[in-house]
């Protein structure tokens, strides 16, 4: 008899995320136990109640997902949920608090079609934030010139020595974004711009994206009004806006979709995943 694929859903909010369960059903988990306001003192026991109740070639049929909407306290529920395995006693794990992970995969993939990421000048909007970081850390692993943009030239440059300290060749420039001439600046030569902002923030106005002639390509993840780059619209998906390639947050949402599915399909495969930024942005290179 083949056992059910049940997936132990840890979050940091109160209330457990109604997205990620419905992706999860929708993904063919069969069973999900749900955990809200989970803190770092009660991994330990949620996931040997999860680990130590199958036989260990049994144990791919049960996965763990970290979600919530802060990544930070995602990562160190990620670190608690590690120290709890040993030898054959694992099952795979899925980090993706505040979407970050999938979201960041899928921006970087739709990059990926339209501009050549090798040697080109990305600039990050919004550096500092989940999604941004992710960002500029996956592209920085495809070798691209990033220019990590923020508010504060300091936070830009915590993200800088945060992705040397795993992509050690990565070609970072912190840049501090304080008025439209240090945003022209920032934008100046760059092949494409990555806007991951909080809801309803403009970072980049609609002029100054227009007059930014060197842009190919134009992304903005903020799907509430309103748009963080002005002139593109939520739904665009490869829409030429004044001779830039544009996509908004539900345009690249398709991919996001479709890389959550897959990577939490791929949790079943066997018990050992961890499928964290990287892992889940190459299953999505490798799906095509």
């Amino acid at each position: 008899m083949s056992l059910v694929k049940i997936l132990l859903c840890l979050d940091t909010d109160p209330q457990p995320s109604v997205f990620d369960a419905v992706v999860a059903v929708d993904a063919g988990v069969d069973q999900l136990l749900r955990h809200g306001g989970v803190t770092g003192e009660a991994v330990r026991d949620l996931v040997y109640g999860a680990m130590f109740t199958r036989a260990p070639a049994d144990l791919k049929n049960t996965a763990i997902f970290i979600g919530g909407s802060d990544v930070a306290a995602g990562e160190k529920l990620l670190a608690k949920v590690r120290e709890c395995f040993f030898g054959p006693m694992r099952v795979s794990v899925m980090l993706d608090s505040n979407g970050a992970n999938t979201t960041a995969a899928a921006a970087v993939l739709v990059a990926g079609k339209h501009v050549p990421l090798r040697g080109q000048v990305v600039t990050v909007l919004a550096a500092t934030g989940s999604v941004g970081r992710r960002v500029v850390r996956l592209l920085a692993r495809e070798g691209a010139r990033v220019r990590v943009a923020s508010r504060q030239w300091s936070r830009a440059q915590d993200v800088c020595d945060s992705v040397r300290a795993v992509v050690p060749d990565a070609q970072l420039e912190p840049r501090e974004i304080r008025n439209e001439a240090s945003l022209r600046h920032a934008l100046a030569d760059a092949a494409a711009v990555v806007a991951a902002g909080a809801p309803g923030v403009e970072l980049l106005p609609d002029a100054i994206r227009r007059e930014s002639r060197s842009l190919k390509l134009v992304i903005d993840l903020n799907a509430v009004p309103p748009p963080g780059v002005g002139g593109i619209q939520p739904q665009d998906k490869a829409i030429d806006r004044d001779g830039q390639i544009a996509y908004g947050a539900i345009g690249v949402g398709g991919t996001k979709m479709k890389l959550h599915k897959a990577a939490l399909r791929r949790l079943f495969e066997a018990n050992d995943l961890m499928l964290d930024a990287e892992e889940i942005y190459e299953l999505g290179q490798s799906n095509g």
